[in-house]
């Protein structure tokens, strides 16, 4: 499990491979599936090639699923919280989350224009699979950036039937990272960017607990990159992605985004025992992880953030009794003292910093509709200008 730490499923090198430590101790396999019952799967799309025909591709893009308890555990409810550092992107689901404070359903990441198959495809999984849960409102949590500078974005090509099987296939385990499902077509600091995944160990007394990070990393401008506190990006020459500060009129065509644009899901999973509210709090310390790797938050990057914990599974527990209300239905919970907190938040920071690296570090070039071409991160040339200090 140690390799897993260094190097992606197939063998790619991960930030550790290069020598990139972020500091923390990592679960066995530095992914968010570190925490017990966490399972992530994906379907990726990448088909065609040449001018942007809408409907036909190019194609570049896909779906992620996580199951926050697996998919024996759809539907029970995990404490969780949010927060949105900008708003300019969507998160199903969040209304409910703030009113209750639980999350009892899959969590699917895709396209900013694949919202609704998303949502479809997992209400008609959920169906297929629990259909005791079919006589309950169902509201999943789907999220996006945008991939439109890669892929036809406008084409449909993520369908309920392809976020089923995204869901089918989660597992725990290693996790593939970079161009692969809902982060297939993204770029992040001018690179090519994608899915990114690290997990951290926290000891508590006796206990030790585990946070898990997963993110679809689409942000941030070349001169902002930022590795182990050293402006880089500007010192990496390869060709810039097309960009614009012009969204256009042309109906056939969907332009490039401007510099800085482009959105960043994160979901924080751990199993230390915390209430919503400090759910809340581990995803408001999300931005800090962000901020090492250089971003300043531009105002057309939508940059959402769900925090969830699997401590206090019940296997009985719906979340909601049916029915009326019987002496037995009080619900006991344990929870960290706040003041024991600082150690968890540290860990959010410490992952998410390490999971952007890794959504770079682990990819290679695309080419996507048009010829629009986004380069991967050059590792010699990255060591070279961390060595040169």
């Amino acid at each position: 499990m140690t390799e897993s730490r260094s190097f992606s499923p197939d063998g790619r090198p991960r930030a550790r491979a290069l020598g990139l430590h972020p500091a923390g101790t990592p679960g066995p396999w530095n992914a968010i599936t570190d925490v017990p019952g966490v399972e992530v799967g994906y379907r990726t799309l990448i088909e065609g090639a040449g001018p942007l025909r809408v409907g036909d591709g190019p194609v570049r893009t896909g779906v992620t699923a996580i199951l926050p308890r697996g998919r024996d555990g759809v539907g029970r409810p995990c404490a969780a919280g949010r927060y949105s550092l900008n708003g300019n992107g969507e998160m199903t689901g969040t209304a409910w989350i703030d009113e209750v404070g639980q999350l009892s359903m899959p969590v699917t990441i895709s396209n900013t224009h694949a919202i609704g198959a998303c949502h479809t495809g997992t209400i008609g999984w959920i169906n297929a699979v629990r259909p005791d849960l079919s006589r309950q409102w169902l509201l999943p949590v789907c999220a996006e950036t945008w991939d439109g500078y890669l892929n036809d974005i406008n084409g449909q090509h993520v369908t309920p039937e392809l976020v089923g099987a995204a869901l089918d296939s989660a597992q725990s385990g290693p996790v593939q990272e970079g161009s692969v499902g809902g982060g297939t077509g993204m770029n992040c600091y001018a690179f090519k960017g994608g899915s990114g995944t690290a997990s951290r160990l926290v000891e508590f007394g006796a206990q030790t607990y585990t946070v898990g990070v997963f993110l679809q990393a689409n942000f941030g401008s070349r001169q902002e990159l930022t590795i182990r506190g050293r402006r880089v990006g500007e010192r990496l020459m390869v060709d810039n992605p097309q960009e614009s500060t012009s969204w256009g009129t042309a109906p056939d065509q969907v332009p490039a985004a401007p510099g800085g644009s482009g959105s960043v899901i994160v979901i924080v999973a751990t199993d230390a025992p915390l209430e919503p509210l400090q759910c809340k709090a581990m995803a408001r310390r999300v931005p800090f992880g962000l901020a090492r790797t250089g971003t300043t938050g531009s105002l057309f990057s939508g940059d959402l953030f769900l925090a969830f914990s699997t401590a206090g599974d019940r296997a009985s527990d719906t979340g909601f009794p049916i029915g009326d209300p019987s002496g037995d239905e009080l619900v006991t919970t344990a929870r960290m003292p706040w003041n024991r907190m600082d150690s968890l938040y540290t860990a959010v920071v410490e992952a998410v910093e390490e999971a952007v690296l890794n959504s770079l570090i682990v990819n290679t070039d695309m080419t996507g509709r048009d010829g629009h071409h986004s380069p991967a991160l050059p590792h010699d040339q990255l060591l070279a200008a961390l060595a040169e200090g």
